[in-house]
């Protein structure tokens, strides 16, 4: 089983993530802060990190995060996600093993990215979403 990290600021957005990787079986957790995503990063092993760019705190705080994370997991996957212009320069700090997804994005581009960029498929045991 695949366990996914949401960290994302807008509650709406959070949820619909969630519920959806959920359906397609996969363990998550989320946060809604930085401190809160790291606390997570003490207690579970996390194979993919779903993290807006720009968090409450700044407009990059979800870089520094992905940085944080994969110095701790180096194996960590990171899907990115973000509202807003990504340029060249927000680029070069992306880790290793990362994508991108732009908002708003709907449940098939995120099954879709998830599954050719990392691999991460639905689990066969999980409900075929419809």
């Amino acid at each position: 089983m695949v366990s996914i990290l949401i960290v994302e600021d807008e509650e709406q957005v959070r949820v619909l993530a969630e519920s959806y990787l959920r359906e397609q079986g996969h363990q998550t957790l989320s946060a809604a802060t930085m401190d809160q995503a790291l606390a997570v990063f003490e207690v579970a092993k996390i194979d993919l990190l779903f993290v807006d760019i720009g968090l409450y705190e700044s407009r990059e705080v979800g870089l520094d995060l992905a940085k944080q994370a994969v110095e701790r997991d180096p194996e960590l996957k990171v899907l990115y996600t973000t509202g807003q212009t990504v340029t060249d320069g927000m680029k070069a700090l992306f880790v290793r093993n990362s994508a991108l997804l732009a908002k708003p994005y709907t449940v098939e581009q995120l099954h879709t990215i998830t599954a050719i960029k990392f691999g991460i498929k639905p689990n066969s045991a999980a409900s075929p979403h419809t």
